[in-house]
């Protein structure tokens, strides 16, 4: 009875729309990046590497000014909370956390290091004739730009690897868990009858202020300087 009054009827926002904003436009960017690149188009395949460059830099900087759920230290645990967690999945009913879990905290720290390492890879590439190449690989040797650039294509594989789980663990918690993940990614809300009772007190705002202002500035100038080679 007392878990029950604890609990604030309606939807509780659990995300900031910084982070939801990165989210999808990492999905899009990803798919896009793919696309062009398939297609030998290479002009909009390096912007669009451009554009998750910068997207990275606002991410790894939101990590630790954003909202409580945006900051890695809200979900970035060790093995022993990882391994707790999986064990009460078993558990019924099944009770979400308000941002990333455990074991999903490690998932977006795989992903965003697949494509740091994949972005900077690109950034250094060379292609075989040397026509095609990253704003960086003026600074490195012809053979360190070609092996750049099978490390681009190696990690790019298995980002599709992390990809894959990550969409078949949405469907886990959709079918097993009865638990939407996807909405909440677009809404940035999830009903308080699906999270713990204290989950009010963690909820988050838009996130709209004036360190996201500063984020977005950052990443917009680190992402300018190394698409022109840092040459001004």
């Amino acid at each position: 009875m007392a878990e029950a009054q604890a609990r604030v009827p309606g939807p509780i926002r659990v995300w900031d729309l910084p982070v939801r904003l990165f989210h999808w436009l990492i999905v899009g960017l990803f798919a896009f990046s793919w696309w062009s690149g398939e297609n030998h188009d290479m002009d909009w395949h390096r912007w669009s590497g451009y554009a998750v460059l910068a997207l990275l830099v606002f991410r790894l900087y939101w990590g630790f000014a954003g909202t409580s759920t945006a900051r890695f230290a809200a979900f970035v645990r060790g093995p022993g909370a990882a391994l707790t967690y999986a064990r009460s999945l078993a558990q019924r009913p099944y009770v979400a956390k308000v941002g990333h879990n455990p074991i999903g905290g490690w998932s977006v720290m795989l992903m965003l290091a697949a494509l740091v390492v994949q972005v900077a890879a690109g950034l250094f590439a060379v292609d075989v004739d040397g026509i095609e190449s990253g704003p960086l690989s003026d600074y490195v040797s012809f053979e360190t730009g070609r092996a750049a650039a099978k490390l681009h294509h190696l990690v790019f594989n298995i980002a599709l690897a992390v990809v894959a789980v990550h969409i078949a663990a949405i469907m886990v918690y959709r079918f097993w868990l009865k638990t939407d993940l996807i909405t909440p990614m677009i809404t940035g809300k999830r009903q308080s009858a699906s999270l713990p009772p204290d989950a009010a007190a963690a909820a988050v705002g838009l996130g709209l202020s004036w360190r996201a202002l500063v984020g977005v500035a950052a990443a917009a100038a680190v992402a300018y300087a190394i698409s022109v080679g840092f040459r001004f």
